[in-house]
């Protein structure tokens, strides 16, 4: 592997002569190697993640030796790691040696709210990057990475490795304790008496809007497999009020709602797949009733925005994409509704509302 190039060692005369810091462009290589240096941070904190090494430092500093007899690791090649993460705040190495928690690492704590540890750890497993690796093929031919990779679309990936599908499951639950408060916050639910989550997971975001709205009857559906998960989980305190079902949203919804919602549903799929789940919610939403996408909508420009990424992971595994206003317009009237407002949250996600066409 090739070391990047050193910077050269100004003299004090370069120094007295160099414009101010503020007026200095980087070279655009120097930009460049940080972008993608991403790809090595992204390793090291889904390392650290995995290990469990956040939790460990929760109650106080503690040094690599310590933390590699608790772990069963090298403790050399454990200090490499903490000193790495460390200089990207996710740890901090004090004089004496010891690595304490940071704002940082304490969002990868198992016991965290909200905890991204399942997220972080997902995005280092071999099907992720794999699938990276072949964002070119996925460029060329606008086919899906695991397919070409293991033979099957994600989806059923998951259901034939369990582990992985689990940690996926945990990893969309995790972020729902983040985006889903920010849903419930910005919708008013008052008018809506019955709703269905169409693809809920194992039931978080339905759950948060159940205990803001009192009133509120809710359904979850989704596949036989993520719904036995749900049984005891995030739904289990406002079960009296909710309902479970299951199967295959491509051919029907559970009929009769008020509303039906949908967060991170519609950008696994490509149009097709995503006209024909929204003609069933069509065909079963109640007279009046709403239909609710809770997606990223990409804006013009060339500003930065994380949907513009999670739209290459949608090209790389699922097969679908981020959309625009527009194109949710246009995906929205093939299936018998209108768009009606776009509502954003304080996440990233804003909510598309729809009303029957």
């Amino acid at each position: 592997m090739s070391a990047a190039p050193q910077p050269q060692i100004e003299s004090s005369v370069d120094k007295m002569n160099a414009p101010t810091a503020k007026s200095q462009t980087p070279p655009a290589h120097v930009g460049m190697f940080q972008l993608l240096n991403g790809v090595f941070v992204v390793g090291a904190v889904s390392c650290l993640a995995r290990l469990g090494i956040p939790d460990l430092v929760e109650h106080g500093p503690k040094s690599a030796d310590e933390l590699a007899s608790q772990i069963g690791a090298d403790p050399r090649a454990l200090y490499r790691l903490l000193r790495a993460t460390a200089c990207v705040g996710v740890l901090s190495e004090g004089p004496d040696g010891k690595f304490s928690e940071t704002p940082l690492s304490s969002v990868l704590r198992s016991n965290a709210n909200p905890s991204l540890r399942a997220f972080a750890i997902m995005h280092g497993r071999d099907w992720h990057g794999l699938g990276w690796s072949h964002l070119d093929y996925c460029v060329r031919t606008g086919k899906q990475a695991l397919d070409k990779i293991y033979g099957m679309p994600i989806f059923q990936f998951f259901e034939q490795h369990p582990e992985e599908g689990q940690l996926f499951q945990q990893s969309m639950t995790d972020l729902s304790t983040i985006d889903g408060p920010a849903v419930a916050d910005a919708y008013s639910f008052g008018e809506i008496h019955s709703l269905v989550d169409v693809g809920g997971g194992h039931g978080l975001l339905l759950a948060t809007i159940l205990a803001g709205n009192p009133h509120l009857k809710g359904t979850l559906y989704d596949m036989p497999h993520v719904v036995a998960g749900a049984k005891d989980g995030p739904l289990k305190p406002v079960m009296e009020r909710c309902t479970l079902a299951s199967g295959d949203m491509f051919c029907s919804v559970p009929a009769g709602a008020d509303a039906y919602i949908m967060k991170h549903i519609m950008h696994d799929w490509p149009d097709e797949g995503c006209i024909n789940v929204l003609k069933a919610c069509r065909e079963g939403v109640n007279s009046g009733g709403k239909l609710l996408v809770v997606d990223n909508v990409i804006q013009p420009g060339n500003d930065f925005a994380p949907g513009k990424f999670l739209d290459l992971q949608m090209l790389i595994f699922p097969g679908g994409c981020e959309r625009t206003e527009k194109q949710f317009r246009d995906l929205f009237a093939a299936a018998g509704w209108r768009l009606s407002r776009v509502i954003p949250t304080a996440v990233p996600e804003s909510i598309v509302e729809g009303v029957p066409a």
